[in-house]
């Protein structure tokens, strides 16, 4: 016997907003959380108004703390980013963006991360001379 279909899966952005919103969350205070908790202060509540409407979608690095933070399984939320990113007029954004959904950057750390400990990419040669 086929086991039934299961559910689509929910879009991210109104995941994150539900949520967010479950616990009684501005959108500033979501972002100041996810800078507290990821050791990176750059994350504004603009930012999170964009993953919540879709107009981007986190990548990896942040995927990470918002199942965290958030208290969402990361599978969950892989899993509606992928649906998102399926759906189209989206795109990854910043240095934790990933191809496909469960793939890590190298290089990065985070929750449930292991291997470098770089956070900015790496270090770029400079043209001397």
């Amino acid at each position: 016997m086929i086991p039934p279909a299961s559910p689509r899966p929910a879009q991210l952005g109104p995941l994150l907003a539900r949520c967010r919103l479950a616990r009684g969350w501005s959108q500033q205070r979501a972002a100041a959380e996810l800078c507290a908790a990821a050791g990176v202060p750059t994350l504004s509540r603009h930012e999170v108004s964009r993953w919540e409407r879709q107009r981007r979608v986190p990548g990896g690095f942040w995927l990470g703390w918002l199942a965290v933070v958030l208290d969402v399984p990361l599978v969950v939320l892989a899993e509606a980013a992928a649906a998102t990113r399926r759906a189209g007029s989206t795109r990854a954004t910043g240095p934790g963006r990933v191809a496909a959904a469960g793939a890590r950057p190298a290089g990065r750390t985070g929750p449930g991360r292991t291997g470098g400990t770089t956070r900015g990419g790496g270090a770029r040669a400079l043209a001397t001379g």
